[in-house]
């Protein structure tokens, strides 16, 4: 059969998957399930050949095939993801990989919660790809230390954190905690594999302290301009007019902290934002306990499932399936979700880090889980792999642009507050409070990451330049989460520029291609059938997203 966009992507996605056993994993494919990736020089290096094939793969498509709509979406998308990949590769951005997620440090430690572990063989993979971590962390060890020469450097923040991180894995026995059910046929080479998985932490986290610690950049550890530019077309798929978005983002602010001050004087009358919420994280509905907080989420779900399923959406059997969890010890404080597998063998799961907590106030929660669970997260990406047969793989997994995960989330946030679900002032304060954050992360990302000016009318070191220190100040004065959690939120900010802005701008485009359409299509817009088709688009970055919104229905 001859190239096809479609045909090249998924194509792509397998040659990945072969290359990358975390990413089959994932996907639920069965590739070196026995192995870790090889995160060396020559393991980035493989990556980029394959990135570099493709592309010229694509560009030798008959100009012919893309007159097919399905077709010349699916290479739009393929040219932008593996052209922004392809870019930050380029720029050394895998030689100063150290954040407090997502790096390949917690690519390695998250894989095993997605594998299974019931048959004899399947513990096999799970003894064999434990006993792998040393490879896989010697290879990013080795990936540093080029950096290191090369003067591509990661920030202090970043390294100190690591630090912190692997000691809460290793004080916590998480690969023990990993093999701790296996058979006991394989008790010794189990505990062998755990105890060879500690020591390559203990080396990683002497390498990071001693070594690498004394270089990391100091200050600043923001990126500048032309980085972030190029790391925001990483998370967005578009070219983001930086000074557009930051402007936009202080109208945003000004806008949702008029309608929390209304929130919180129906909470405690006279009550500024900061005080309704502090007075409901103390005296507000709350569960005691990580099983029954996680039986709580649980429920939100399943409710949400069982009431929009027909009113506002559609849903496949497969896709009514979502499990929430309690994260494992030692990560970042924000919640998370996790996409099932390409057979749905593996559910969609949210997870909560209960970050040391016994008693788990509800305010901002249940936003928060329409936003990880239903309609958020889970709804999009399980039908998503539900529609990848009529798109491909790729359009439907691993070519995922944030802006438009995280849009289609913030959106659902959103939806629901629409139809009634946040039903009391507390939980729209949850709500509204993590809107306001989304902005703030806006103006405080591209702020600092850029040294942009603090604007007149702020009401906060107006006229001065964007510091980090700055920027955890102002998110304190403007969020009513704990310091714990600020603070776990800024390292992340400047370890991943870019990202922190996909939500806002997400959400903007979702909701200008849904105006379009019901502009364009008047008394005959259908809210659920728009739905429907716009969760089986596939992925596009923020540059299409609004106009294959408007021809939704």
């Amino acid at each position: 059969m001859p190239p096809t966009p479609r045909r090249i992507a998924d194509a792509h996605l397998d040659a990945l998957a072969h290359l990358s056993p975390i990413t089959a994993t994932g996907l639920g494919l069965p590739y070196r399930q026995d192995e870790l990736d090889d995160y060396s020089p020559a393991g980035t290096a493989a990556q980029a050949d394959l990135l570099r094939a493709t592309l010229a793969e694509l560009a030798a498509v008959p100009t012919a095939v893309l007159t097919d709509p399905a077709e010349a979406r699916c290479a739009t998308l393929l040219r932008e993801r593996l052209g922004s990949e392809l870019t930050q590769i380029e720029h050394g951005e895998d030689l100063r990989a150290i954040r407090n997620l997502f790096s390949p440090m917690h690519e390695v430690r998250t894989v095993f919660a997605m594998m299974p572990r019931t048959t004899d063989a399947e513990w096999a993979d799970v003894a064999a790809r434990v006993a792998a971590v040393p490879t896989a962390y010697a290879g990013y060890t080795e990936t540093l230390r080029v950096g290191l020469g090369d003067g591509i450097l990661a920030g202090a923040r970043q390294v100190r954190t690591a630090v912190v991180q692997l000691t809460e894995w290793l004080d916590g026995g998480y690969f023990a905690s990993v093999v701790a059910d296996g058979p006991a046929t394989m008790r010794a080479e189990l505990d062998a594999a755990a105890q060879a998985a500690d020591a390559a932490c203990r080396e990683l986290r002497e390498f990071l302290e001693v070594t690498y610690a004394p270089a990391a950049v100091t200050e600043p550890d923001t990126c500048g301009r032309d980085r972030y530019a190029r790391a925001a077309r990483q998370w967005t798929g578009s070219e983001v007019d930086l000074d557009e978005a930051y402007s936009w983002a202080w109208t945003e602010l000004h806008r949702l902290d008029a309608e929390l001050c209304a929130e919180a004087d129906k909470v405690r009358p006279g009550a500024t934002p900061a005080e309704a919420m502090a007075w409901l994280s103390t005296d507000g509905e709350a569960v005691d306990g990580e099983e029954a907080v996680r039986a709580w989420l649980q429920q939100v779900m399943d409710t949400a499932i069982a009431e929009l399923d027909g009113t506002h959406f559609d849903l496949a059997d497969q896709v009514k399936v979502v499990e929430a969890m309690i994260a494992p010890a030692g990560g970042a404080a924000a919640p998370y979700y996790t996409r099932p597998s390409l057979d749905f063998s593996r559910p969609g799961r949210t997870w909560l880090p209960a970050m040391g907590r016994t008693r788990f106030p509800l305010w901002d929660l249940t936003s928060t889980w329409y936003h990880e669970g239903v309609p958020g997260h889970h709804l999009q990406l399980a039908q998503w792999t539900l529609v990848a047969p009529q798109l491909s793989k790729y359009q439907t997994s691993i070519g995922s642009v944030g802006a438009n995960v995280e849009g289609w989330a913030l959106y659902a946030e959103r939806l629901m507050d629409e139809l009634g679900y946040l039903r009391t002032p507390g939980e729209r304060i949850g709500y509204l409070d993590a809107q306001q954050m989304r902005a703030v992360r806006v103006i405080i990302d591209i702020g600092m990451h850029c040294a942009l000016e603090i604007p007149a009318g702020a009401g906060f070191h107006e006229g001065e330049t964007w510091t980090p220190e700055l920027a955890r100040e102002f998110f304190g004065l403007h969020c009513g989460r704990d310091a714990g959690f600020l603070d776990s939120e800024l390292i992340r900010y400047l370890g991943m520029p870019g990202q922190a802005i996909s939500y806002k701008l997400g959400e903007r485009a979702w909701l200008q291609g849904r105006e379009a359409a019901q502009a364009e299509q008047g008394a005959a817009f259908d809210l659920k059938s728009w739905h429907m088709a716009a969760l089986s688009l596939g992925s596009l970055g923020l540059d299409d997203l609004v106009e294959a919104l408007r021809t939704c229905a």
